[in-house]
């Protein structure tokens, strides 16, 4: 059993729902996200750290701006593995690398692998990797005892939705929208049900991702899944230098 598997065990058993943040590498810069990570780390169950891609094609407006000021200041794979090895001296807290598969394999699959769980990688999550060829990392992932999070959208139908499923090794990681991310006002009217029918299907943890910003998305949703996953609001206030840690403390209240 994987780290994120046992965290979400755990909070199962207590009732409370997984916060997971998403924090884009180098944003403004590597200090600031080391800094961030520590600052945080009592507000939330798992941090995201988004690795930069110059083509997020799954990513809005707000992820996407901050992943191009991260590439101005060249950050890649090489600067972000000294941050999840710096953050690891002085923080417990499961950290999941979320990036393309384009630097991944450019930067080689197992070296990548052997490479994240030596810094102390627990999760990855690669959007634009798709069911069929994800088997030579799920079983690589899985060598090193890094948990695989797949990506179910609400267009995904029912049967391949549980084979994505049980292909996880920490959460299954489910779209509130049909799009991009990005914060939203509400989220879709097939949330609900979508969610119901892969319970139906799949014990695996469900977080909810993409639109996630307020507590009423929260309030809404957390009978329905086991976690929640919010970007695109952090970034934000990152970006405009606001407090990220008022804002965590808010979201904790409603879960």
């Amino acid at each position: 059993m994987t780290k994120i598997e046992k965290l979400l065990k755990k909070l199962k058993k207590q009732k409370r729902k997984a916060l997971s943040i998403f924090l884009t590498a180098g944003y403004p810069d590597v200090e600031t996200t080391e800094r961030l990570i520590i600052e945080i780390d009592k507000y939330v169950d798992l941090i995201e750290l988004g690795v930069p891609f110059s083509d997020p094609i799954a990513d809005g407006p707000t992820i996407q701006e901050s992943s191009q000021k991260s590439l101005e200041k060249k950050t890649n794979l090489k600067k972000i593995f000294p941050i999840v090895k710096n953050v690891k001296i002085r923080t417990n807290i499961p950290i999941i690398l979320m990036g393309y598969l384009n630097p991944i394999y450019r930067f080689g699959i197992k070296k990548f692998l052997e490479k994240a769980k030596k810094v102390g990688v627990d999760g990855l999550i690669i959007p634009d990797l798709t069911y069929e060829e994800s088997t030579e990392i799920t079983k690589l992932a899985k060598k090193y005892n890094i948990a695989f999070i797949p990506l179910i959208s609400l267009t995904t139908p029912e049967n391949r939705a549980k084979k994505i499923a049980e292909s996880s090794t920490g959460f299954v990681y489910v779209t509130a929208v049909t799009g991009i991310t990005g914060a939203r006002k509400d989220v879709s009217n097939d949330l609900i049900p979508y969610l119901a029918m892969l319970r139906s299907k799949t014990k695996k943890p469900l977080l909810v991702g993409f639109g996630i910003s307020k507590p009423e998305h929260i309030k809404k949703l957390k009978n329905y899944c086991d976690g929640f996953i919010v970007g695109s609001a952090v970034i934000e206030l990152i970006r405009q230098k606001k407090s990220v840690k008022n804002f965590l403390k808010l979201l904790t209240l409603n879960l």
